[in-house]
C-alpha cells in the first residue's frame, strides 16, 4: 500500500546573504523531504521564499524540528504550515497577463479588483519598476498567472479587459499559458 504524504509550506523572511537556499534546501534532504515547489525573491536586500515539501508525517515533524535552529543560525522569521495536498485546478484555464506602464499608484491593487470582482484567482504574479530606455521615464511592468474558470466567456472577458486597461492606460496582454 502507497504512503499517502503530507505537505509542509515554509515561509522565511531575513537579510538575504549566500547560501540560505543551500540550508534549507539540504534540511529538507537530511529529513527526506521532497521539495514541490519554491518561489524566492531578493527585495531591497532582503531575502524571502516559500517553499513546499511532500514527505511521510514523521520525515515532516522531523524538519520542522530543525527549523527553530534554521531560524536562529540564518536570522529569519521562519514559520511553516501543514497543508494538504492540493485538489487539483477543477476546470480552470490557465492564462498568462502581462501589463506595462507608467508607473504609477494602483496598479496592482486594480488589476485584481478586476480579476477579484469575476472571481478569477491570481496564481502568480510578479511586479517590476524600471526606467524606461533612452527617457528614463519610470515604468511598471506586472506578470502574472491566472486561473479562469472554464465556463467563463474568454472572449467577452477579454474585451472587458483590455477595455478596463485602456481606460488606465496600461498596455497588456491576456493569452493562454502555452506548455
Amino acid at each position: 500500500m502507497p504512503t499517502i504524504n503530507s505537505h509542509l509550506v515554509i515561509s522565511a523572511l531575513g537579510k538575504d546573504q549566500p547560501g540560505i537556499i543551500n540550508k534549507l534546501t539540504r534540511a529538507a534532504l537530511d529529513a527526506e523531504c521532497n521539495v514541490l515547489d519554491t518561489r524566492m525573491a531578493v527585495l531591497s536586500g532582503e531575502f524571502a521564499i516559500l517553499m513546499a515539501v511532500e514527505a511521510a508525517w514523521d520525515r515532516l515533524a522531523r524538519l520542522e524540528s530543525q527549523l527553530p535552529k534554521l531560524q536562529k543560525e540564518l536570522g529569519l522569521t521562519i514559520i511553516a504550515e501543514r497543508t494538504e495536498p492540493g485538489a487539483s485546478p477543477a476546470q480552470l484555464l490557465p492564462y498568462g497577463v502581462d501589463v506595462v506602464a507608467l508607473d504609477q499608484p494602483g496598479i496592482v491593487h486594480n488589476l485584481a479588483a478586476f480579476f477579484a470582482d469575476r472571481g478569477i484567482n491570481i496564481e502568480d504574479m510578479t511586479t517590476s519598476s524600471y526606467a524606461a530606455a533612452h527617457t528614463g521615464t519610470p515604468m511598471f511592468a506586472v506578470r502574472m498567472t491566472i486561473g479562469i474558470p472554464a465556463n467563463m466567456h474568454i472572449a467577452s472577458l477579454r474585451e472587458e479587459f483590455m477595455e478596463f486597461c485602456d481606460s488606465m492606460n496600461l498596455d497588456a496582454v491576456l493569452e493562454p499559458v502555452k506548455g
